[in-house]
């Protein structure tokens, strides 16, 4: 029986063991993530419809291109655009949101006069997150005279784009706590909001494989915001992922992850933070970490 799906567009081959398997060594080799069986299908629509979309009749052929010089490595990017995309919104988790105000109060306390309060948002998709915290600074930090500064990551060029241009649909702001709605961190246009050039000046976005956090230049980051991210991976994958994490904190830093995401991890700089509606790490204090390693 022939299980090929229709797009709309015409017939998405169907993909068989072998293909499936080849595909989810590919992806995960490049950028980590491990596709279930439970998500063949969705793996199968998305390479079916770009394959119509640049002419290639196989999954073999699709999959040879994407190995092949330089314009593979261009159709591999968007390739990656298609498969990585998640679902995001501002202020996702209220909770962790709330953990992130406490926190940059009691920053705001123990900061330096001129220090800067850093943030990274890890994964940031199409930007929501990042703006997201931006705003929590902004009514903690901003209307006190703190600077703040937040960086997104993601491995998509695409919804990089978008979280540059801080422009979404108006009905995002159901999402939006009202004294974000209330300020001036946005404005309304035609069905759409666009976050100000205030809040987007206090945001920079970079292209970052999560596979290459070795290389990435931050350090001494004060929030560590990586939820939804790590349920993509194998679990010593996650592992080597926080450590790395971990390394970029600064003394007090807090690292916040998903609920449930790693259950069992643990590091000898981070203290975990006991709480049944936020998973989080803070950074100990070069004293008390040194005290512990002398133990």
């Amino acid at each position: 029986m022939n299980h090929s799906l229709y797009s709309g567009s015409g017939i998405v081959p169907e993909m068989d063991d072998v293909q499936f398997s080849r595909w989810q060594s590919l992806l995960e080799e490049r950028t980590g993530m491990c596709l279930p069986a439970q998500r063949r299908s969705f793996l199968q629509t998305s390479l079916g419809l770009r394959m119509q979309e640049v002419g290639c009749d196989s999954y073999q052929e699709y999959y040879d291109r994407i190995l092949s010089g330089p314009a593979g490595a261009i159709e591999w990017n968007t390739l990656v655009d298609r498969l990585t995309v998640q679902e995001t919104r501002f202020f996702r988790d209220p909770d962790a949101f709330a953990f992130v105000e406490q926190h940059m109060r009691h920053m705001q306390r123990a900061l330096g006069e001129q220090e800067t309060f850093e943030a990274w948002s890890v994964g940031c998709s199409s930007g929501e997150e990042a703006y997201s915290l931006a705003m929590v600074a902004e009514e903690v930090l901003g209307h006190s005279g703190r600077r703040f500064a937040v960086t997104g990551t993601d491995i998509s060029t695409i919804v990089l784009r978008k979280a540059r241009a801080g422009r979404y649909m108006s009905r995002s702001l159901q999402w939006l706590p009202e004294f974000c709605r209330a300020s001036d961190m946005l404005t309304l246009d035609s069905g759409h909001i666009q976050i100000s050039d205030s809040i987007r000046k206090s945001c920079c976005f970079s292209q970052v494989n999560i596979l290459n956090l070795d290389a990435c230049p931050l350090e001494q980051q004060h929030l560590i915001y990586c939820q939804n991210v790590l349920i993509y991976f194998r679990r010593w994958r996650r592992r080597e992922i926080l450590n790395v994490l971990a390394q970029r904190l600064a003394p007090g830093g807090v690292l916040i992850i998903g609920l449930g995401e790693m259950v069992d991890w643990q590091h000898p700089l981070l203290e975990p933070v006991r709480s049944s509606r936020v998973s989080a790490f803070i950074r100990k204090s070069e004293t008390s970490t040194g005290e512990t390693a002398r133990r």
